[in-house]
């Protein structure tokens, strides 16, 4: 619990960052950085950096429009990665939470969150009267939620 409650506060950390990052070149892009970029993800396109402090964030798609955010620290360590994905790709505990604790709401969007090796799960849920988001542990625990 502690782990993930530690996830959580750097997560909101990391958001706090982005929000006031400031766009940069990729030529401004350590290559330490950039070369641990192009090695994992060599098929990105829709490229954006941006740096906050010593840290550098970069926002790209990978084949039909996936969304992709991931913070780099300046020696190249990937700190977090954000990417969507589909209810598909929820693991079955999440999926089986969501359904008892939110009944009669659809799933609008999901964030896979990566930190180290800690997997989270922010999900938009939704109907006609109320909006939720939700950000869940891999293992189906509810680990923050918000009313819209």
């Amino acid at each position: 619990m502690k782990k993930y409650i530690a996830s959580f506060a750097t997560t909101l950390l990391l958001t706090a960052t982005a929000v006031f990052g400031q766009d940069i070149l990729p030529s401004q892009v350590p290559s330490v950085i950039a070369n641990s970029f192009s090695k994992e993800f060599p098929k990105a396109s829709d490229i954006e950096w941006e740096i906050d402090g010593q840290n550098y964030r970069v926002e790209f798609e990978i084949g039909w429009s996936t969304d992709h955010e991931v913070w780099y620290d300046a020696a190249g360590n990937k700190l977090r990665h954000e990417e969507e994905i589909s209810k598909g790709d929820l693991p079955k505990a999440v999926t089986a939470k969501i359904s008892t604790d939110f009944p009669g709401l659809r799933i609008d969007g999901i964030e896979k969150i990566t930190q180290g090796s800690q997997v989270s799960y922010a999900v938009d849920l939704e109907n006609f009267s109320e909006e939720w988001k939700v950000i869940l542990s891999d293992t189906g625990e509810v680990l923050h939620k918000t009313r819209d």
